[in-house]
């Protein structure tokens, strides 16, 4: 037995030999044997995820189909032929690649059923370094076979030793010569981008690696050539390398990673993605992974000189217009990371973004979470501005959080939000407290505070700014 990550595993011979003994030493019959060594090693701490768990003298190790296809697989890749002496001869036969497709495809959909486990045997019999020898030999040409392999191994990053796994078998130099090599075919972009997404995914070193490959330089020139919208999976693949998700590390090199990305000129191609409107079925993944470059004032400056808030605010209309909560959500959520530069504040503005955020409130008056994300922006666009605070109380932004904390109650989110961009709306201007208190806000945030323990210090901090003296009871 080993320990990973202070969880005890067990090699599949070991267990089987388990079994094994309780058959031969202590007389149980083979369904007993097996069930007894699941229950003693499972009481023990012992990590059974991918082991097959088979009942001696019935089936075998070798009869679960996933042990099949990876050894047929194996047998496949095993007659790789190397061409340097007779290059007519290089690579698989016909037959091999047609049957290698086959098998990629029955693999990847078995490791994709939920619950069956089939992805922890998989990568605990050498299925990642299988399959990373595999794209490393179909690298050049053979696009089918290339494709079903490409899935297969997104199929298989499933965890963190499946991940270290892929570091090891030369995983990222292996996907990232493969994308450098086809940029004109869609489909192995796609799936090659959804193997970066997947093993970036909580882990920093992983991150680090495609950085070290120059994944930004190959990013770039994609989305310059390509026509807009068509790869979803690249958008996940900027999202997940920006996002500090690897909880093992201290201080995460993201924010380094979005300065090289914006340096190359990356906000400005996301902006462009985003003039497809909702046509575009990549549109909602673009504005994530803008939001995630957008990491300081400068960034957030120029996605603004790139035309990025106009490109926003008509996302925002056409999102109410064809009453689509996700993008709604999606775009609030990004015009929030912008208007937290000063200078974008006004931008906003004075391109009518109070009036098209309280008309956006009309259209999705039932949904507490777009309200929330409407909120937030209002918040961050009246912090330290009395001038915006005005504008907002003007296009209705106090009515807006008193009808909408009346009619939610239990969306404990949207309830602190609204105090939040309530404080916010008075800090410096007193003249709107009398507006609010006289439309009984006091009430519904003392409401919100006693119900909710999450709203507490954004509710004592909003009653406080009310210049209300019992703020704290």
């Amino acid at each position: 037995m080993g320990t990973s990550k202070n969880v005890r595993t067990i090699s599949q011979e070991a267990f089987d030999e388990f079994v094994r003994e309780n058959v031969d030493d202590l007389g149980m019959d083979p369904a007993e044997a097996l069930q007894d060594a699941i229950e003693t090693l499972t009481l023990q701490g012992v990590d059974l995820s991918g082991i097959i768990t088979c009942i001696p003298g019935v089936s075998s190790v070798k009869d679960n189909p996933v042990f099949q296809s990876l050894d047929a697989l194996k047998e496949i890749n095993s007659k790789y032929r190397d061409g340097d002496d007779e290059p007519s001869t290089t690579g698989f036969s016909e037959k091999d690649l047609d049957d290698m497709v086959s098998l990629l495809d029955k693999l990847s959909e078995l490791c994709s059923i939920e619950g069956s486990g089939n992805v922890s045997i998989a990568t605990r019999n050498g299925g990642v370094e299988l399959v990373c020898s595999i794209c490393s030999k179909l690298q050049n040409g053979h696009g089918r076979s290339l494709v079903s392999a490409l899935k297969t191994l997104t199929s298989l990053l499933h965890d963190f030793q499946s991940r270290e796994t892929f570091q090891k078998s030369s995983g990222p130099k292996i996907v990232v010569d493969i994308l450098n090599s086809n940029v004109q075919n869609i489909s192995i972009l796609n799936n090659g981008f959804s193997i970066v997404a997947a093993a970036a995914t909580g882990n920093e070193i992983l991150k680090e690696s495609f950085m070290d490959l120059k994944i930004e330089q190959l990013l770039i020139q994609i989305m310059r050539a390509q026509s807009k919208g068509n790869i979803q999976s690249l958008y996940d693949a900027i999202r997940i390398l920006l996002t500090p998700d690897d909880n093992r590390v201290v201080a995460s090199q993201v924010y380094g990673y979005a300065r090289k990305f914006a340096e190359i000129g990356i906000p400005g191609a996301l902006v462009e993605a985003l003039s497809e409107g909702l046509s575009s079925p990549s549109l909602v993944s673009a504005s994530i992974a803008l939001k995630a470059v957008a990491v300081n004032d400068e960034i957030c400056r120029s996605i603004a000189e790139n035309d990025g808030i106009d490109a926003i605010l008509q996302c925002i209309d056409d999102s109410g217009e064809q009453n689509n909560k996700t993008v709604a959500r999606a775009f609030c959520s990004l015009l929030s990371k912008l208007a937290g530069s000063d200078v974008n504040k006004t931008t906003i503005v004075q391109k009518r973004g109070m009036d098209r955020l309280m008309k956006l409130s009309c259209r999705f008056p039932d949904d507490p979470s777009v309200l929330q994300e409407i909120m937030s922006v209002i918040c961050t666009l009246s912090l330290r501005s009395p001038d915006n605070a005005a504008s907002a109380i003007e296009a209705g932004a106090g009515e807006l959080a008193i009808q909408a904390m009346q009619k939610f109650p239990e969306a404990h989110q949207m309830q602190k939000q609204a105090c939040l961009m309530i404080r916010n709306l008075v800090v410096r201007n007193p003249e709107n407290r009398n507006v609010l208190l006289s439309n009984g806000i006091e009430k519904i945030i003392r409401k919100a505070k006693e119900k909710h323990e999450s709203c507490k210090d954004a509710a004592t901090d909003a009653l406080r700014d009310l210049g209300l003296d019992n703020y704290n009871s």
